[in-house]
């Protein structure tokens, strides 16, 4: 009898679990702008879900040959959804052209800048210090 408590209380743990991480995959769909952002937070989340969801299933049904099938299961989903995301995250890179104007923050005073502003400024930079080094080197 105690036995069956046990087993009912990890398996009910397991599926809350389970059950929070898809709540908060859908947070983290409807949050994110971009989209390949966004595929992260949803692939992440339903792989992670349903990982504790058919686990907790496996726990309360007891292990057998049903226990075998749903481990089977865990095994194709998490083979099948990397190289799904995979085929759409690259759909999504050959087909967006503003791919490359991606917002970042930086780290000191928390300014959203766009990359290619990042970049040209760099580029400044090592053009300014090659300049000075060959200015250097003449006198």
């Amino acid at each position: 009898m105690t036995g069956e408590w046990i087993r009912f209380a990890a398996a009910s743990g397991l599926l809350i679990l389970g059950v929070g991480f898809m709540v908060a995959a859908v947070f983290g769909v409807n949050r994110f702008h971009h989209a390949l952002n966004r595929m992260h937070a949803a692939a992440l989340g339903d792989t992670l879900g349903l990982l504790f969801v058919i686990l907790g299933t496996i726990t309360m049904r007891g292990f057998s040959m049903d226990s075998l099938k749903l481990a089977m299961v865990i095994v194709f989903f998490w083979i099948a959804s990397p190289v799904c995301s995979h085929m759409i995250s690259r759909l999504e890179a050959m087909t967006d052209e503003s791919l490359g104007e991606i917002m970042v923050l930086e780290k000191n005073n928390g300014v959203r800048v766009e990359q290619t502003e990042n970049i040209k400024a760099g580029e400044k930079a090592v053009s300014k210090k090659k300049k000075q080094k060959k200015g250097g080197r003449e006198r």
